[in-house]
């Protein structure tokens, strides 16, 4: 298997996987909702995320894991409340006051207005946490050492599959669905 199809296939069995959890959570539905804006914003961000998540791994593996799922949260949160507004706004607009460090609380709390110590918010932070540590189970049982070249890609591609995951969550909590459109011949 070349490293591209390995890549690949990681992280379909990884989006797979979360999603099973994410809809046990009742936070995401059938089908994972997404937007071009929003993957769009991935494509500027994914450098400085990785950046903060590789200095932040070794000591925290579960928040560099899942915060992109709340960076994911916060960019559909402002797709949907004024897109022409926020479209340019730099990566670190979602840090915290203590900069990436609480960036979960920040979109939590400050992005969406929800209260920390909530029902909502309990669950959604819940349920990341148990993507990130699926993650890293998952991670385990494919004997990836994060540490070498394939487990930065590994990784990489992990957050990516988080930062889909956390907008769709959003998208979802925000009551869009996915309606199939038909074409009149």
């Amino acid at each position: 298997m070349t490293d591209s199809a390995f890549y690949d296939s990681f992280e379909t069995i990884l989006e797979n996987g979360l999603l099973k959890i994410c809809r046990g959570a009742g936070l995401v539905g059938d089908t994972l909702l997404q937007s071009d804006d929003i993957d769009g914003k991935w494509d500027d961000y994914i450098k400085d995320y990785v950046a903060d998540a590789v200095e932040n791994f070794n000591q925290y593996p579960e928040a560099a894991i899942s915060w992109a799922a709340f960076l994911g949260i916060g960019v559909a949160h402002w797709w949907d409340v004024d897109w022409q507004a926020h479209k340019n706004d730099s990566y670190s607009s979602f840090y915290g006051s203590r900069g990436w460090d609480d960036m979960d609380e920040h979109v939590l709390r400050d992005l969406l207005g929800l209260r920390l110590d909530g029902k909502e918010a309990k669950r959604i932070s819940d349920t990341l946490l148990s993507c990130a540590t699926a993650t890293l189970g998952l991670l385990r049982h494919e004997g990836i050492e994060t540490q070498t070249e394939r487990g930065f890609f590994v990784l990489t591609r992990s957050y990516s599959v988080l930062y889909r995951i956390g907008a769709g969550i959003e998208l979802q909590r925000l009551g869009y669905k996915a309606v199939p459109i038909q074409i009149r011949k």
